[in-house]
């Protein structure tokens, strides 16, 4: 059965919260409604169904023009591995391709070092001329 990946429909919040606990994401599933303002605050939505079920997600929030950030890339474990997360990233920034700077956080988990880097991205300590540097703070 083919993976049908599409984009602008944001799910519900049963299937955001079934798809974020299937990949260990409670924390996003402890306060729903801030999850769905996530999404609806999102530049671009994109998510893969099988046979109807939602099987994956991408989300970019981005200003259009200079930065567009990753934010979420999430695929069912019995789904990974099969091109799907891949094809969820490239129809995510797609609409992005004129913008500078693509910029993703991610959890430094088993697979997503060699994952990303598929996709072109590097992470800053691996760039050579040391001109970049990365801040966080969490809330």
């Amino acid at each position: 059965m083919s993976t049908d990946i599409s984009s602008g429909a944001i799910p519900g919040r049963d299937e955001l919260a079934d798809l974020y606990d299937a990949v260990g994401w409670v924390a996003y599933t402890r306060d729903l409604p801030t999850l769905e303002r996530a999404m609806q605050g999102s530049s671009h939505v994109v998510t893969a169904r099988k046979e109807g079920r939602l099987v994956g997600l991408a989300r970019v929030v981005s200003d259009g023009a200079t930065v567009a950030y990753l934010q979420d890339v999430l695929v069912r474990p019995e789904e990974q591995g099969q091109g799907v997360g891949k094809r969820l990233v490239a129809e995510a920034l797609a609409p992005f391709d004129a913008v500078r700077q693509q910029v993703l956080l991610t959890d430094d988990e088993p697979g997503q070092r060699a994952f990303y880097q598929s996709l072109g991205f590097a992470e800053i300590r691996d760039l050579d001329d040391g001109s970049l540097r990365a801040f966080v703070k969490f809330g």
